[in-house]
């Protein structure tokens, strides 16, 4: 009896004991995939802030959730234009989707790539492309029906044109080749030059083989490709800031995730999108410094200047909202609020897309 009662004992006091545990952690395995290497302001900021944040956060809560990161950026695992599908088909479950790359999954938010010289700041663009997915249900479904939860959007800042001779006025353009992906090739139409596709990868080596004559493209995008080594005529046309893309969790691990982990994603998810704005603008900044002081000569247009580059061309907004229309999306309807949106933020821009 003594015996039982010590065993019921034991028991009684392993249970107890097995009670108070907190439960088994649960280690999920992430692989976090990007076509664009760690040098570029949206992966290093994935990779410096986003992942060990997320880290940090689930231990200080005492989260029964823990990740195990394997980063393959740069293209090592998934290339560029192809994140979405990694992460759809379940090769990676975080991912930096460029949606410039990836425009038939995401027509909608390349909005700002058909509606040229609204804002330069990254943060107002942002702001505008998450309110519009906010107010436009089919526009925030491009994500989940690709098997995607958005964390944080990106923009980048504003596109100039980088040229192996000056541009000292727009006819110079004329008959010239200019490196311009997707979308952005909608901003040499009526100009005279011809867009030629490419990505950051592979400007540098057009420009310098003698394929293109310059590139349109970003300040954080150029200064890494080493772009003013081949193309050391800037000319700040600032067709403005353009939303990037997102970082994305795969949806079938986030709606596997306990409440806790997905709130603590979400938060950091936030924090990644206003960093980036604020780490975007202060390096933009400190990356044309740099590209003058190594020799680039750059030109910026008067507003004036920048009012003709805008009107000359064809309102490619129009037609891109009336296809989308068509297709049984809200292609009008996202056009009108991006520019009501935009309005809104007091943002001054030479040519409403929205009207003939």
């Amino acid at each position: 009896m003594t015996a039982l009662k010590t065993i019921s004992g034991v028991i009684s006091a392993g249970l107890l004991l097995a009670l108070a545990q907190p439960a088994t952690a649960q280690t999920v395995k992430m692989t976090a995939v990007a076509g664009h290497p760690v040098v570029f302001p949206w992966v290093k900021l994935a990779d410096e802030f986003f992942i060990p944040e997320v880290d940090k956060r689930l231990a200080a809560a005492n989260s029964k959730t823990k990740f195990e990161w394997t980063k393959a950026w740069g293209g090592t695992a998934v290339k560029l234009g192809s994140e979405s599908g990694a992460i759809k088909d379940g090769l990676a479950e975080l991912a930096f989707v460029s949606t410039i790359f990836e425009a038939p999954k995401f027509p909608l938010q390349n909005v700002s790539y058909v509606a040229p010289f609204m804002t330069d700041d990254v943060a107002v663009m942002s702001k505008v492309i998450k309110g519009v997915q906010a107010k436009v249900p089919a526009m925030a479904e491009a994500w989940t029906k690709n098997n995607m939860i958005f964390l944080g959007g990106t923009g980048l800042d504003s596109y100039h044109l980088f040229t192996k001779g000056p541009i000292n006025k727009l006819e110079d353009l004329n008959g010239k080749k200019i490196n311009a992906p997707g979308p952005s090739a909608n901003w040499v139409k009526g100009t005279g030059a011809v867009a030629v596709a490419g990505t950051l990868q592979t400007y540098y080596n057009d420009i310098q083989t003698g394929v293109t004559e310059g590139a349109l493209t970003f300040v954080t995008g150029a200064f890494p490709a080493k772009l003013t080594e081949v193309a050391p005529h800037i000319t700040k046309v600032n067709y403005g800031a353009q939303f990037a893309g997102a970082l994305v969790m795969s949806k079938r691990v986030y709606d596997k995730l306990p409440k806790d982990a997905q709130k603590i994603v979400n938060e950091v998810g936030a924090e990644y999108d206003a960093k980036f704005a604020q780490l975007l603008a202060a390096t933009s900044a400190s990356l044309m410094q740099k590209m003058v002081e190594g020799g680039a000569k750059v030109r910026e247009l008067s507003a004036e200047e920048r009012k003709q580059w805008a009107m000359v061309l064809p309102n490619v907004a129009l037609p891109w909202a009336k296809d989308l229309d068509s297709k049984g999306l809200p292609g009008t309807v996202v056009l009108n609020e991006f520019v009501a949106q935009m309005k809104a933020t007091g943002a001054s821009f030479p040519r409403d897309w929205s009207k003939e």
